[in-house]
């Protein structure tokens, strides 16, 4: 990698797929059925259920708890404005659905749109958002499960029930309290636990203790199953899971309305805007199910009509419910109650009704598991199309004779997230999966402005053409000022962290990346006319993406060094597009 590439190895990095390529690699339905081909089973309805499957999850169980403790009331903005920024996305998506109906969504997208090694990056940043995020999914799923059977007086030997490096941490933790002289009650409850897991676990070898978290790989285990023996069944499981999901959400508002009380929604920001976007990643964490919608293109009845309406009907429903559920959490308790990790649940109990509250902690395990259902889908599809292309190796675009699914993807994805469910505590992999997530939108939106900059195309759904040319610097200028009135502490504590050094500085690296990229993006709009929608749709991802922390930046760019060192070692030689190209000369 630190040699220098030829100027006709350079040139490769930026090859293109023509739509042809793309549409004949192989064809949705040209091996045929009988021969191993994908099936068409899902319609617009089953769509919309998969985007709400992977919408309505961990969100609203769980971090919209944390997010409205630190944001208040207003935090139900933050999620109408997630969702603005996601309309941006998912229109551009709808687009690239209805001009590309195959599987790959964003990497398959990114190919056409910015060349080979664009769609490398973003296919490997798929890969981690969807099994770093089907992870904690898991790990959630655990929790939560083992706290219901614990309620139902079943207990599970606590060496079963956590992650080897949870508990190797918590012991060690203990351990130096103890020698430190000070009394175990000075431990927290999960370090109290944590020992007790490694103490009570049975022995391996060299010091070493079975401790796993079995229910996280159980339930992987079964998802894995559930999506290896097809497509039908895994779309049925999913709207059973959504039909449930929606009834539990909606006994939740029809009960909780008549238990708000006014006085909890003020004051409605107090801490301000800092406040808000803090709960950001939490948030958008909730949105991810865009893209996984996009991976199933292959097995669609009409992907080109179908794919476009699922992405906006599962946008809207999700964002009505998600703003609706907000007010009400927000109006039967205080923001200060509410940084907990089952809030729902929670606000119930303390209101009395004690069996809502069950009814919530069981659905919530039901809610996970539809999450884990569409990622476990949508990660074998995008490394299946990878493999298609020559950048990974053929045997992950194996497809089942009898099922007719990516099988040894499929395989591969479950090991790749249940081991590490069953063994690690993954500590910033909300932020590290949003950060994939918001690359791959703002790529997507980026993409349109490639191929579609003027809303030209003859695509059966295409992003409504708005000239950009003076709208784009006015919102960037409304929006400076808006700053500068409503964030007067933020601009001071951002020029104070510039002017004392790289230790501080380092931490709004991001914002100045951001403001630079506004700047070329408001000019080049100006010369160029460049769609109003998909502009707006890549400055807002890239300002969520500034919010997420520069440590998150770090991990990411890490693991994106791996995925290079990959493809400059396998990739970019058994790239079929290059050996295609390198034939024709």
């Amino acid at each position: 990698m630190s040699t220098p590439l030829p100027p006709s190895r350079l040139s490769g990095l930026f090859r293109r797929k023509s739509l042809t390529d793309i549409l004949h690699n192989p064809p949705a339905d040209a091996e045929g059925h009988s021969h191993g081909g994908l099936e068409r089973h899902l319609t617009v309805r089953d769509l919309t259920a998969l985007g709400i499957a992977a919408v309505i999850g961990a969100g609203i169980f769980s971090t919209i708890g944390n997010a409205s403790h630190d944001g208040g009331p207003a935090v139900s903005l933050l999620f109408v404005f997630t969702a603005i920024a996601c309309a941006f996305s998912a229109l551009c998506y709808a687009q690239f659905a209805a001009t590309i109906p195959v599987s790959g969504s964003a990497y398959t997208y990114a190919y056409a749109s910015f060349g080979e090694l664009a769609a490398w990056i973003i296919g490997w940043a798929l890969i981690m958002e969807y099994a770093v995020g089907n992870i904690v999914v898991a790990i959630s799923w655990s929790d939560y499960f083992t706290g219901l059977l614990s309620g139902m007086g079943v207990t599970v030997p606590v060496w079963l029930t956590m992650g080897m490096q949870s508990a190797h941490k918590y012991y060690n933790e203990v351990l130096a309290l103890m020698q430190a002289g000070k009394p175990l009650a000075d431990a927290s409850a999960a370090q109290l636990e944590g020992y007790k897991a490694w103490n009570t676990a049975p022995e391996l070898f060299g010091g070493l203790r079975l401790v796993i978290d079995l229910p996280a790989g159980l339930i992987t285990l079964l998802i894995t199953a559930v999506v290896y023996i097809g497509i039908k069944e895994s779309k049925n499981a999913s709207n059973i899971l959504v039909l449930l999901k929606l009834l539990v959400v909606a006994t939740v508002i029809g009960v909780g309305v008549f238990y708000i009380n006014p006085d909890n929604w003020s004051p409605f920001a107090p801490n301000g805007v800092g406040g808000v976007l803090k709960g950001v990643s939490a948030v958008f964490f909730a949105y991810i199910g865009f893209d996984a919608i996009s991976t199933t293109a292959e097995e669609c009845k009409n992907p080109q009509r179908d794919l476009p309406r699922a992405m906006i009907y599962a946008l809207i429903i999700c964002t009505v419910l998600y703003v609706i559920i907000t007010l009400v959490l927000t109006g039967m308790v205080s923001y200060t109650e509410l940084g907990v990790g089952d809030p729902l649940a929670f606000v119930f109990q303390k209101v009395g009704l004690n069996w809502l509250a069950g009814v919530v902690a069981v659905s919530a395990i039901f809610a996970m598991a539809s999450v884990l259902l569409v990622f476990q889908i949508g990660q074998p599809r995008i490394w299946m199309t990878m493999s298609r292309d020559g950048l990974l190796p053929p045997v992950f675009a194996k497809v089942h004779p009898r099922f007719h699914t990516p099988s040894f993807s499929t395989i591969v994805t479950g090991f790749f997230v249940g081991v590490p469910a069953m063994l690690l505590n993954m500590d910033l992999v909300i932020d590290l999966t949003s950060i994939g997530t918001l690359f791959a939108f703002a790529l997507v939106c980026g993409g349109i402005l490639v191929i579609d900059p003027h809303g030209k195309s003859d695509a059966r759904f295409k992003v409504p053409y708005i000239d950009g040319q003076y709208l784009v610097p006015l919102v960037l200028l409304v929006g400076a000022v808006l700053l500068f009135v409503y964030n007067a502490a933020g601009i001071e504590e951002f020029r104070k962290a510039l002017s004392s050094g790289y230790e501080e500085g380092r931490h709004y690296i991001p914002m100045l990346v951001f403001f630079v990229a506004s700047l070329l993006l408001a000019w080049y709009s100006f010369r160029k006319h460049l769609s109003l929608l998909p502009t707006l749709g890549l400055l807002t991802n890239l300002y969520l993406m500034t919010q997420l922390g520069i440590n998150n930046w770090l991990l990411f760019f890490g693991w994106l060094i791996i995925g290079l060192a990959l493809y400059f070692n396998y990739g970019f030689k058994n790239s079929k597009l290059g050996l295609k190209k390198a034939a024709a000369r």
